[in-house]
C-alpha cells in the first residue's frame, strides 16, 4: 500500500509510570487502525493491532519490510495466549513462567484468528510478552495483542532510542513513544516450539545456557559462517533471518580470533583503507582503545569485553554513531559466544554479510 509522509511527534513517557493520557492517546492510534513506535526492554518496536489487516499493512510500507519476513506479537498477559495459537505445550508453559516477561519469543502453531499477513504466510506465530512498562501498558491499554517489529527502516541498524526510530522513519509514524534508551539492546531470543525438538532460530536477550537450563535438549542457531549455509538452510519462521541485516550505510568488517590476533588484523586493515584515502571507523571494548587511539580512526567503545550486558546495550547505538560519523568502513571485533555474546555475534555477523575475518 501506499505510504505517504505524515507528521511524526516524539512523546516522552516515563517509563516506571507511564503516564495514562500518553498511553490512551497511543491505544487510540491503534484502535483507528495506525502504527506507532514505542520502547521495548529489547530495541523500539513499530506497533500495530494484530488483527487490523489494513494496520499490518501499514507496518511493513513504513519500514519497507517485504511480506515473506514475519511479525512478532507481543502481549501482556499468559491467557492471551489463548487468542493466537491452538495449541500451548507444557514447555511454552514452563518457559513463559520463567522468561515472560521478558526477551523470549516462541513459535507456536498459529490460530485462524490470525492473520497471515502477520505469519509470512506460515501456519505458525511468534509471540512474546515484553518487560518494558511502557510496552505493557499500550497492549492493556488497546485490550488486543500489538504486532511489532524493530521500528527501522528495513534491514537496518536496529533502533534503541526514539531518536533512532526518528532518523529512520520520520514522516511515516505519527508518534514515537519515548522513555530513553533500550536496556537490553538487542532483540528477544526466537525459540520454535513448533516441530519435534526446541530449537533456537535467532538468539537474543535470553541466552542459550539459560534455556537449556529449562529444556536441556534446545538447538543452537544456524549461524552463517561457512559457504556452505544457504538461505534454504535458515528457518523462516522468525525475523532477523536474512544473510545481510542490522546493516550500517558503511560496510561492516567483522573480526575473529585472540585480542592479539584480532588487533593485529585490524590494524594491517587500518593501514590498507588509510592507503585509499579512506575513513575508518572501530567499534571494540574498552581495553582495545590504546592499540587504535592514535592510528587516525572514529572509535566507538561498548564497553569492557568481560562486560556483555553493557556490550549488547550499546551495539547498535554505536553502529549509529560511526554511521553518522561518516566514515567509509567499520572495523568490528568479536565477544564471544557465551551467553548473550552469542547474539552480538549473531547481529554483527549479519551486519558484516556473513563473513568473518581472522
Amino acid at each position: 500500500m501506499e505510504h505517504k509522509d505524515i507528521r511524526t511527534d516524539i512523546i516522552k513517557v516515563d517509563r516506571a509510570s507511564p503516564e495514562p493520557t500518553v498511553i490512551e492517546l497511543a491505544a487510540e492510534l491503534l484502535r483507528r487502525g495506525e502504527i506507532v513506535a514505542f520502547p521495548t526492554e529489547t530495541v523500539y518496536g513499530l506497533g500495530a493491532d494484530a488483527f487490523q489487516i489494513i494496520a499490518l499493512e501499514r507496518i511493513f510500507a513504513a519500514k519497507g519490510r517485504p511480506f515473506s519476513d514475519p511479525l512478532i506479537i507481543h502481549i501482556a498477559d499468559v491467557s492471551e495466549l489463548e487468542l493466537l495459537t491452538t495449541s500451548i505445550p507444557m514447555e511454552a508453559k514452563q518457559l513463559a513462567q520463567k522468561f515472560w516477561p521478558g526477551p523470549l519469543t516462541l513459535i507456536l502453531p498459529k490460530s485462524p484468528r490470525v492473520s497471515h499477513l502477520a505469519t509470512a504466510g506460515l501456519e505458525t506465530v511468534a509471540v512474546r510478552m515484553p518487560r518494558h512498562p511502557v510496552a505493557l501498558a499500550l497492549i492493556k491499554a488497546l485490550r488486543s495483542p500489538i504486532a511489532a517489529p524493530s521500528a527501522n527502516r528495513f534491514m537496518h541498524i536496529s533502533p534503541t532510542t526514539s531518536q533512532h526510530v526518528y532518523a529512520d522513519l520520520a514522516g511515516k509514524v505519527p508518534v514515537i513513544l519515548d522513555s530513553g534508551p533500550s536496556e537490553i539492546g538487542v532483540e528477544s531470543t526466537v525459540l520454535d516450539l513448533s516441530s519435534d525438538e526446541p530449537k533456537i532460530l535467532r538468539p537474543g536477550g535470553i541466552s542459550l545456557e539459560a534455556l537449556r537450563a529449562l529444556l536441556p535438549d534446545v538447538k543452537p542457531p544456524l549461524q552463517r559462517e561457512h559457504a556452505e549455509i544457504t538461505d534454504e538452510d535458515l528457518a523462516k519462521k522468525a525475523p532477523g533471518q536474512l544473510i545481510i541485516h542490522y546493516a550500517p550505510k558503511a560496510p561492516l568488517l567483522l573480526f575473529d580470533g585472540t585480542n592479539e590476533e584480532m588487533h593485529t588484523s585490524m590494524l594491517a586493515e587500518v593501514e590498507r583503507r588509510h592507503a585509499k584515502g579512506e575513513l575508518v571507523g572501530i567499534l571494540i571494548a574498552e581495553e582495545d582503545i590504546p592499540v587504535f587511539q592514535d592510528r587516525q580512526v572514529s572509535i566507538y567503545s561498548v564497553g569492557r569485553e568481560d562486560d556483555l550486558m553493557l556490550v549488547a546495550a550499546h551495539l547498535f547505538a554505536g553502529l549509529r554513531s560511526l554511521e553518522e560519523a561518516g566514515v567509509q568502513v567499520i572495523l568490528c571485533r568479536n565477544f564471544g559466544k557465551q551467553g548473550l555474546g552469542l547474539a552480538i555475534r549473531d547481529r554483527l555477523l549479519k551486519a558484516a554479510g556473513g563473513t568473518i575475518r581472522r
